[in-house]
């Protein structure tokens, strides 16, 4: 296959081992500051995908809560195949926190008593939020927190 210009498609989805948490990509601006990209793998590729309102919902809690464990988050963004997240941050490279920050933001997901900005002035699709669906991807994804450093599968 070709190289594409999007660090994603050149990945391997076969042979990753969900969940997971991989440094996706870096990059360094022009006055030295480093933006790193990493996949927040919730869901194995092609095998299982989340549901849309508890994904939304996820998504709405956990941008809203992971500023609070650091000030250097620049997005949270969910993937279009519903499988994870992107995490954007800037000047942090350090993975160990990285996995740290999501655990604690995680946590927040399973306290939260509401969605966060879940109405019509601030959601463009305020309808379609599931907080117990978000609660079940947050504990789901805990509990498996001892695999996130693992990224492929097991070669046998």
């Amino acid at each position: 296959m070709e190289k594409l210009n999007v660090e994603s498609f050149n990945l391997d989805h076969t042979k990753v081992a969900a969940p997971y948490v991989r440094l996706a990509g870096k990059k360094t601006g022009a006055l030295g500051d480093e933006i790193y990209k990493y996949d927040l793998r919730f869901t194995q590729p092609n095998t299982e995908f989340m549901k849309m309102d508890a994904l939304h919902s996820i998504e709405h809690i956990m941008a809203e809560n992971i500023r609070n464990h650091t000030d250097q988050v620049v997005d949270l963004s969910p993937m279009g195949c519903q499988t994870g997240f992107y995490l954007t941050v800037i000047n942090h490279n350090n993975y160990d926190e990285i996995l740290s920050i999501l655990e604690k933001t995680l946590k927040d997901v399973l306290m939260a008593n509401e969605v966060p900005a879940c109405n019509v002035v601030q959601c463009g699709w305020a309808a379609n939020h599931s907080l117990d669906g978000a609660k079940e991807l947050a504990e789901n994804m805990l509990l498996k927190k001892d695999e996130w450093h693992q990224v492929y599968k097991e070669e046998k």
